[in-house]
């Protein structure tokens, strides 16, 4: 607690002498500033949700060759493989190291919008124009619904989807971080329906070695 110290007058020629006042501090203000910090922060946690990103990761299995693994239609199959010096590569179908003869010819892209995403774009353009579709008409009022219930459509949609791509991601020991972070981001901005991040093979390795520059 303060205190106040206030001069007295005394009579002429007399000394004056300090008279001591006890304070009394106002805490109304203190708890109206708290009052709206609490506010304030109860604000912002509940609308500041974490951001996290969704990978689609292979099942272990302890069988490699299991028979009971669905089986990827190859004209749908799209590989595509990253490397060191932020290179990207795909190639459409399956590498079968059985038939060497046959290997398919890896074609060398980069993250520019004229590149792997162009390439993402033509492969899925049924889905995606039907995403981008009701997703317009949701802009435009013509289509009310909740945003649970807009995710949950798009959701069925991807989920119904039977001709466009399948995506598999391949790093090897050299790619960077930011270049697997990159490539996800793609899958987002195109709205492919199925990818997953698994490791390159032996034979895909050795055509990495022999890719073009």
């Amino acid at each position: 607690m303060g205190e106040i110290i206030v001069e007295e007058k005394g009579k002429k020629g007399g000394k004056r002498k300090a008279k001591k006042h006890s304070t009394r501090i106002d805490m109304t203000p203190m708890v109206d500033l708290m009052c709206l910090l609490i506010t304030f922060f109860m604000l912002t946690t509940a609308f500041s949700k974490p951001k996290v990103m969704v990978i689609t990761m292979p099942e272990k299995t302890d069988n490699p060759d299991d028979k009971d693994r669905p089986e990827i239609p190859k004209n749908r199959t799209l590989n595509i493989l990253l490397t060191e010096g932020h290179k990207v590569y795909y190639y459409i179908g399956i590498a079968d190291p059985k038939k060497p003869a046959e290997l398919p010819q890896l074609v060398k892209t980069d993250f520019s919008k004229d590149g792997i995403r162009k390439l993402l774009l033509i492969k899925n353009k049924d889905l995606f124009t039907k995403i981008a579709e009701y997703r317009d008409k949701r802009i435009t009022g013509k289509t009310v619904v909740a945003d649970t219930t807009a995710d949950s459509a798009i959701k069925q949609m991807k989920k119904d989807d039977k001709h466009g791509p399948i995506i598999l991601i391949k790093a090897d020991e050299n790619a960077k971080y930011k270049d697997m972070v990159d490539i996800i981001d793609e899958m987002a901005i195109c709205n492919i329906a199925s990818y997953a991040v698994v490791d390159p093979t032996p034979t895909e390795l050795e055509m990495l070695k022999n890719a073009p520059k």
